[in-house]
């Protein structure tokens, strides 16, 4: 393993934010899928015990996102072509529903998201960008009026981070994604809700084709 985690103010429990760090770090592609993973290393670097790593780790494992490694050990589970359709199939129809439902409030985004989102997008920061990313989204799940998209959403959005941490290190992508965003703002705030849905749909299909061929790329290499 040979990212670079930030280290932790000492207390006693600290679980969650040992997990956040390694989900951050697997995210925006510091800790590359299939990077092999130690607890003594993570402790050493984190300035922590090994416990609270211990447990951390046991979480990522429940959501999927390391894997016991050959021979022993853990490592970042790698990115799939099967795992990414099936990934965006789900985020295609949460999505539609969300963007229909909220222009059909005729949802007034708040600029400052895609300000923020396109600012974040000319830097270098991965997190800042899916931060922003996820702030959008967010936003307009919690407008469709149905609380139940959103909870749904979170379980996948572990997962997508990652997906979207692989896509963003391209640059190509960033103004695309941010410009996107505002059309289906646009959409949703007029209250066309044919065009909210079929410009979301486009938008996740972009994400899922830009992600797959990046994958290949890196199998390739």
């Amino acid at each position: 393993m040979t990212s670079t985690l930030k280290r932790i103010q000492s207390r006693t429990d600290y679980v969650d934010e040992v997990y956040k760090a390694l989900l951050d770090a697997i995210s925006d592609g510091s800790l590359a899928p299939g990077a092999r993973l130690t607890q003594e290393e993570i402790a050493e670097q984190m300035n922590i015990s090994r416990s609270p790593v211990l447990q951390a780790l046991r979480l990522l494992k429940k959501d999927g996102l390391v894997q016991d490694a050959p021979g022993r050990g853990l490592l970042v589970t790698p990115l799939t072509t099967d795992s990414i359709r099936n990934l965006y199939q789900i985020r295609g129809a949460l999505d539609n529903l969300a963007a229909k439902m909220a222009a059909e409030q005729k949802f007034q985004m708040d600029q400052t998201l895609i300000k923020r989102g396109r600012k974040a997008s000319q830097g270098k920061d991965i997190k800042a960008m899916i931060d922003a990313d996820m702030a959008f989204h967010t936003a307009i799940y919690e407008a469709s009026g149905n609380p139940l998209i959103a909870q749904s959403a979170q379980v996948y959005w572990v997962h997508l981070r990652r997906a979207m941490g692989a896509v963003l290190q391209s640059s190509e992508q960033r103004e695309a994604i941010w410009n996107e965003h505002e059309a289906i703002a646009k959409a949703i705030a007029a209250g066309d809700v044919v065009a909210a849905g079929e410009l979301t749909d486009v938008h996740t299909t972009h994400a899922r084709k830009n992600l797959l061929e990046r994958l290949s790329h890196l199998l390739m290499a």
